[in-house]
């Protein structure tokens, strides 16, 4: 093992996956095994371990961990004192941040926050939701709530503070949403002391650049491309995918290569006009990683 490690936590449950798919996008492959909080990683410079994303900025805030991959909903509901390296914007189900929203049955006369004064809210993030409630100048009694938090109104809680992508399970359950109480993402937090550290803050923002050129790639392929010379212009000004493309000469001097990256969603109705407007030699290719 190298002399020289970090020590990197894995949110353990729904992001777990996902943040183990932009790793080896990265590459990094972590590996999983039912019998151990300890995954493998192909990096010897790396110790991961797996806990909930919820006590991820604890750990990181006292040093146990050196870093970790957390949503900014648990560092903002632990008020951990951590460093933050980069905002990584995937979750388990989109690229969209999470939300974290006031909810009542669809029946329920209540129509804003300070229509639950004195009622009863149950929710997972306590301080999250003692923190909004503050700000409103309400007063309410909030109780955790250890899993099905939307089946409790009304019999067990006049409301709930729960989070959400799609809004699909709340609408499953009758739920109407009152407010947003926060917007969520990813992030790769670091303990402080671990980033005075000089080989330690090279690591984490190395790992950070590799991360962030994976997302940047999301959704986007590269084409390339021969044109006639006399025909570039009208293709640079006819499609404006192709503003900033890379042109380079080929043995024809009346020939240039051209290649660009695109979104993948524009592909079918951009080649059809490429082809219209001269190009030929069309080749589209995945695009794994972007580094600006």
């Amino acid at each position: 093992m190298s002399e020289k490690l970090l020590k990197l936590g894995i949110p353990a449950g729904s992001l777990q996956e996902a943040t183990a798919k932009l790793f080896k996008n990265a590459g990094y492959n972590i590996k999983f095994s039912s019998r151990s909080y300890y995954p493998t990683i192909d990096d010897n410079e790396i110790e991961c371990l797996l806990i909930r994303a919820q006590e991820m900025a604890r750990y990181v805030e006292n040093g146990i961990l050196d870093a970790g991959i957390t949503g900014h909903d648990w560092v903002q509901e632990t008020q951990a004192d951590v460093h933050e390296v980069t905002e990584l914007v995937f979750s388990k189900v989109s690229r969209r941040p999470v939300r974290w929203v006031l909810c009542v049955p669809e029946s329920s006369p209540v129509q804003s926050v300070k229509d639950l004064e004195g009622k009863r809210i149950a929710t997972e993030a306590v301080g999250l939701t003692k923190a909004y409630l503050d700000k409103h100048g309400v007063t309410a009694e909030v109780e955790f709530s250890w899993g099905a938090t939307e089946v409790k109104p009304p019999r067990l809680a006049d409301a709930i503070v729960e989070v959400t992508e799609t809004g699909s399970s709340l609408r499953a359950n009758n739920l109407r949403i009152v407010d947003e109480v926060l917007q969520s993402t990813t992030r790769l937090i670091a303990n402080r002391q671990a980033m005075k550290d000089e080989w330690k803050e090279k690591k984490l923002n190395n790992i950070a650049l590799m991360l962030q050129a994976c997302l940047a790639a999301e959704g986007k392929v590269g084409l390339m491309m021969n044109v006639r010379r006399s025909d570039l212009p009208g293709i640079l000004n006819d499609l404006p995918a192709l503003k900033d493309p890379t042109i380079a000469s080929l043995a024809d001097p009346e020939w240039v290569a051209v290649s660009t990256i695109i979104e993948e969603s524009v592909v079918r109705s951009i080649v059809p006009e490429l082809i219209t407007a001269g190009a030929n030699g069309i080749v589209e290719f995945p695009i794994s990683k972007i580094i600006d």
